[in-house]
């Protein structure tokens, strides 16, 4: 793993928390709120699953952690009462999958 890339995706991570936190408690107004929970929290999570999946072991995992990224991201942008914006949703708990799948192994002896 790139030392920079890891940071990069760190600093991505704790951001997409920040943005989680600002709207799950209304930190903000309502369209801020609606901005940060709604739509800039799935943009960096996509960016974060995006950084992440040319270093996956699993070579299997690359481009279904690529199309993650990429629910994440469009779906933000899709409006929140119509029925395709589920496909964020969907983005990120396969993004969450992908990467818990492709942790390694504890070898027991």
């Amino acid at each position: 793993m790139n030392y920079n890339t890891a940071t990069i995706q760190g600093i991505l991570s704790i951001a997409a928390l920040v943005c989680l936190v600002i709207g799950f408690f209304n930190l903000l107004s309502p369209e801020l709120n609606d901005f940060f929970y709604q739509k800039l929290f799935y943009v960096l999570i996509g960016a974060s699953f995006f950084l992440q999946a040319p270093m996956l072991t699993n070579k299997n995992f690359v481009y279904p952690m690529y199309a993650a990224a990429v629910f994440c991201a469009v779906g933000a942008f899709i409006p929140v009462d119509s029925q395709f914006s589920v496909i964020k949703t969907i983005g990120l708990f396969a993004g969450v999958i992908l990467s818990l799948f492709n942790r390694p192994r504890v070898q027991r002896r």
